[in-house]
């Protein structure tokens, strides 16, 4: 456990943010609030009795504040086009390890392509998309994978009861849209491809509870990044149910509400994770409640792997790579249901 460390979360009042600074609490952290709002920070650190240090990505001698003492830190504040690199420049400087829980697929290719060199030479960790979209799915299929070493195609099929995006979700989508105009992505024969036709419509047979759904095939996630970066897999597929689409798409559907007293949504969600080599296939899956909350046990337990030593890689490295994977699944109950059949 955490033990008094001191973590800095940048974009701390988010919603996602405040998640992960109570369970940073709830496993013995003291998380060091910092983020670009001055009077959001004030009110959180009032309202939680917890050191505020406010920075904005444009002021590298802030961020230096924000970091000093520390002893990581987790950035949770979108849209990472924009804060990524800064922060990582920061953790970088303060010889600290920096995760973040970007879905962004921009943001995350840019993190490998700018920083995984660096970061190798100078032994420093730097953990991309460790959240619900990146980094659970990452860890699923690697779990499938088992001990093969190779496999020609991996499908990551989402069932979401509902999807109702926070701001900060509208906000990253606008940026990621933006960087790609008109074009969709997929990731076929072991590189990108850009498309501008509509994404395919099928239906996916998920396990019990949910059972069939339609979805949107290439529906493309963060974990086409992640996946690929480190699994030798030449076609990497995400899907995602076609009501959830419905809902993000849609200007009017609201931000999530709480519906229990730890603060989580009523939405609940099944991840399919199903690995096909020659003939076989693998599959893991996992299922739970609220894909926002869910995400702060994901990075935090990564924080507390990375800083005990129980990883397998310096340098940036998804969840897959620098974590035993099943492992690490099995150690998120009981936040979510696990079963691997590899």
């Amino acid at each position: 456990m955490g033990s008094g460390q001191t973590v800095a979360v940048f974009g701390a009042y988010g919603h996602t943010g405040r998640f992960v600074v109570a369970e940073l609490v709830e496993r013995g952290f003291v998380p060091v609030l910092s983020g670009r709002d001055a009077d959001k920070l004030k009110a959180l650190a009032h309202e939680s009795a917890l050191e505020a240090r406010p920075a904005t990505v444009h002021d590298p001698e802030a961020l230096d504040r924000a970091l000093a003492g520390t002893v990581a830190v987790i950035n949770c504040a979108g849209p990472f086009a924009s804060t990524a690199a800064p922060v990582i420049e920061a953790a970088l400087r303060a010889e600290v390890p920096y995760l973040d829980v970007a879905a962004e697929i921009e943001a995350n290719i840019d993190t490998f392509a700018h920083f995984a060199g660096r970061a190798r030479q100078e032994g420093a960790v730097i953990v991309p998309a460790m959240a619900f979209f990146g980094g659970l799915g990452d860890l699923l299929a690697t779990a499938a994978m088992g001990d093969w070493t190779e496999a020609d195609e991996a499908h990551i099929a989402y069932g979401l009861s509902s999807w109702h995006p926070t701001a900060g979700t509208r906000r990253s989508g606008a940026v990621s849209r933006k960087r790609r105009g008109e074009r969709r992505m997929r990731y076929v024969g072991g590189q990108w491809e850009y498309r501008t036709d509509a994404p395919p419509t099928m239906e996916w047979d998920f396990p019990a509870p949910m059972g069939p759904q339609p979805v949107i095939g290439e529906f493309t996630m963060a974990d086409v990044v992640t996946v690929p970066s480190h699994l030798a897999i030449s076609d990497v597929t995400t899907y995602m149910t076609a009501a959830a689409v419905r809902d993000i798409a849609a200007p009017d559907t609201p931000a999530p509400t709480a519906a229990d007293e730890y603060g989580r949504s009523d939405q609940r969600f099944l991840i399919d994770a199903l690995v096909r080599s020659g003939g076989a296939e693998r599959r893991a899956v996992a299922h739970g409640q609220d894909i926002y909350a869910v995400t702060a046990p994901l990075v935090v337990e990564a924080l507390e792997r990375v800083l005990s030593g129980r990883t397998r890689t310096v340098g940036v490295a998804a969840a897959g790579e620098i974590f035993d994977a099943t492992e690490f699944l099995r150690a998120l109950a009981p936040h979510i249901t696990l079963n691997v059949q590899s």
